[in-house]
């Protein structure tokens, strides 16, 4: 159930018989079709123990179910929309960022600790989006929020990646984070940019960075 990107702001999503789709309430701008929307009160495909997991986490962003036969666009806050297409990985997203998925693609929710032990949960704290981020794994795709657009950049064991934590929006692959601080002689003389910290990124896979260091 692939998106078809309208312009930078809205999506679009064929909707077909036997298969559903899961999005933010409120996400539906419109549709065409006979397409039914219902609240989701089994956490996705991960079940109720994943709807639990996610209300202890703080990753309980209410959910809709669409089902049916059509087409709906989806869009939420003008916020930029990009869209990821999964083959099997694992994308980690924080749930207030994720518009709408593949009802295919299993979701999760993973303790931020255990990529990174203390720094990843400083990590968390740092970036004001708490210990805990949602997972989606499998074959399907998902739009993600942003603001002021998305860029991927790859990850490799040659290459890691630095990102400021506030432009972070999402990873995929086998990928460790790690907060690290960037001290140098302008923060010693009192002319440094503000940016005291940087989310390492290395391993094998993509991080999506955004244009702009606001909270969605």
């Amino acid at each position: 159930m692939p998106f078809t990107a309208l312009n930078s702001r809205m999506v679009e999503a064929r909707i077909v018989p036997g298969q559903r789709m899961f999005s933010q309430r409120g996400a539906m701008l419109a549709y065409r079709g006979e397409v039914a929307f219902t609240p989701n009160i089994q956490g996705g495909q991960g079940g109720l123990g994943s709807m639990i997991g996610r209300r202890v986490a703080g990753e309980a962003t209410p959910l809709m179910t669409v089902e049916g036969s059509g087409t709906v666009m989806f869009g939420h806050g003008g916020h930029h929309v990009h869209i990821v297409d999964l083959t099997g990985d694992t994308l980690y997203v924080e749930a207030d960022r994720l518009l709408a998925f593949d009802g295919s693609l299993a979701q999760g929710t993973m303790f931020l600790g255990s990529q990174g032990g203390v720094l990843g949960m400083v990590r968390g704290q740092a970036t004001g989006q708490g210990l805990f981020t949602t997972t989606l794994q499998g074959h399907g795709s998902a739009a993600v929020m942003a603001h002021g657009g998305v860029v991927e950049l790859p990850i490799t064991p040659q290459r890691p990646v630095h990102v400021d934590p506030q432009a972070y929006v999402a990873h995929r692959g086998e990928v460790r984070n790690r907060l690290s601080t960037a001290i140098g002689w302008r923060e010693l003389i009192g002319r440094g940019s503000g940016e005291a910290f940087q989310l390492e990124l290395s391993g094998q896979g993509t991080v999506y960075v955004q244009a702009s260091e606001e909270k969605l």
